[in-house]
């Protein structure tokens, strides 16, 4: 996110007395006023999202940032990447949108900060899903970057059907003098009001990016001035006269990362990194995930309050995913010929999963060691063997999932082509019924390779139940299977084959 000099004030809802003093704020009124507490209360189960723009990881663990580092100690760590281009920039825009909507930028159709091509009435916000599903619930967003809740520059992605929103303008001048105020005036809120379900933002980190790079003392100083406010909203939270009685879930999220240098938007590792920090009941203390992306806030967020997360691609933090092939894990290895990949990242093995095996029979031989037949293997891996190929859009994978590449295994001499099968165990079945075989595939085509889903049934002969001839991009695949009178198991071949050409990703294979 690129800030701009000036600053305007918008308070939408009824604003408190505090944030009306401190502002000076324009107030409106909206259609569900706040109401007491003791009248509201339906649930004591609540939620607290806090964004910080632009903030990387590894920095945070860098800084002084006791009140981050405590919810690392006391919840969940996860750290992911993002998609980018031509799905989306890695951008305020896009970033903000996917974790309000809770999925990815190819449904809620924003791929840049000019939010072209929004697609926020078909897939709200998580506040305003909350609204429309339980009017009853409180609902709560303070920013200070115009489109998160204000109509300004192609937002709000926060609707005006939510009960009270607070915008404000940030500043560039290095330092948000907005951020102060926009924690001063979320504290007041949740201190002594009633929200259900609350976003606040704070913007500085991506500022002091912009300005200085993430590399520096000073996105580190914009990093401990920041974790003072997330304190300020936190110890707000815990000093809430009914805290005792209530269940609340934090979560701390960001849209993008930054390089070194500074700025974000392209596809580097650094600017595609992002986290997700967790801390409330059912979340173990000091746990470290890698199956959760950024679409799972909102989902998390709707399912803390008892909305459904139907239909998002997001699923909640306490739905971990059980895919066969994450349990290799422990197997994942550094890089081996690939050079464009941290020598310190684990993140292939040839290991398949228990029940699971790889036919390398017709497989040519040599190429790159790491794509020589089916491989399993993490984003942060398999993304940065070649850059901006489109590897970077399989963002429904997550944790590690089955790649078949022709195209990296192709960098290095080889003879032959590239002809390998990833076999599935036997699954039980009964004869005469219907199932259904469902898999998250990312596919490229290109003239000379060949995608292939084969099933054979008691152990007979494979028959080809699904070809690809076209890209399928990051989606979710569902193969209508007629199990046969006497059938009583079932076995999948994933048959890739190609000379030089592109590449097939699997996850999350499974019989229904």
């Amino acid at each position: 996110m690129t800030r701009r000099a000036g600053r305007t004030l918008t308070v939408a809802a009824v604003a408190t007395a505090t944030a009306t003093a401190l502002l000076a704020a324009t107030v409106s009124a909206q259609a569900a006023p706040t109401a007491p507490a003791a009248a509201t209360a339906a649930s004591t189960d609540k939620v607290l999202v806090i964004g910080l723009d632009g903030a990387n990881l590894d920095r945070i663990k860098a800084a002084n940032a006791p009140n981050l580092k405590g919810l690392m100690a006391q919840g969940l760590t996860a750290q992911s990447t993002l998609y980018a281009q031509p799905m989306a920039a890695t951008s305020s825009g896009p970033g903000w949108s996917t974790i309000a909507t809770g999925v990815w930028p190819d449904k809620h159709g924003v791929k840049d900060n000019s939010f072209a091509g929004k697609q926020f009435g078909t897939y709200p916000d998580f506040l305003t899903r909350i609204e429309n599903a339980n009017p009853s619930l409180n609902t709560y967003a303070a920013a200070d970057w115009e489109p998160i809740t204000s109509s300004d520059k192609g937002g709000p992605i926060f609707s005006a059907a939510i009960d009270k929103r607070l915008s404000l303008k940030g500043d560039a001048n290095g330092y948000d003098v907005e951020d102060p105020k926009i924690a001063a005036a979320a504290a007041d809120e949740l201190r002594n009001q009633n929200p259900d379900a609350a976003y606040v933002y704070f913007g500085e980190i991506d500022i002091a990016g912009h300005n200085h790079g993430a590399a520096g003392q000073q996105y580190l100083d914009a990093i401990a001035r920041s974790d003072k406010h997330v304190g300020t909203v936190l110890n707000a939270v815990t000093s809430r006269p009914t805290y005792a009685q209530e269940n609340w879930k934090i979560l701390v999220t960001t849209d993008h990362g930054h390089t070194d240098a500074g700025g974000h938007g392209g596809s580097s590792i650094k600017e595609r990194g992002t986290f997700v920090l967790a801390k409330g009941a059912g979340i173990p203390a000091g746990s470290v995930r890698h199956d959760v992306r950024l679409v799972d806030v909102a989902a998390t967020a709707l399912d803390q309050v008892g909305v459904s997360a139907a239909g998002l691609d997001g699923v909640p933090l306490r739905s971990p995913d059980n895919d066969a092939f994450d349990t290799v894990r422990p197997n994942l290895q550094a890089r081996v010929d690939e050079t464009g990949i941290g020598s310190g990242v684990k993140g292939f093995t040839h290991t398949a999963p228990t029940g699971w095996s790889v036919d390398n029979s017709k497989m040519g031989t040599g190429g790159v060691t790491e794509w020589r037949g089916w491989a399993f293997a993490t984003d942060e891996f398999w993304s940065q063997s070649q850059r901006d190929q489109r590897r970077e859009l399989n963002v429904r994978s997550r944790d590690v999932f089955a790649v078949a590449d022709s195209d990296e295994w192709a960098d290095k001499s080889f003879t032959g082509t590239y002809d390998s099968t990833l076999v599935s165990p036997k699954w039980a079945v009964t004869g005469g019924t219907s199932k259904s075989l469902r898999f998250q595939t990312h596919y490229r085509q290109e003239a000379g390779q060949k995608a292939e889903v084969l099933v054979s049934y008691n152990g007979g002969t494979p028959a080809v139940v699904k070809s690809y001839t076209a890209d399928a991009v990051a989606k979710w695949e569902s193969i209508p299977l007629q199990v046969p009178a006497g059938a009583t198991d079932v076995q999948v071949r994933f048959r890739y084959s190609g000379s030089n050409n592109w590449y097939w990703t699997l996850d999350n294979v499974w019989l229904a």
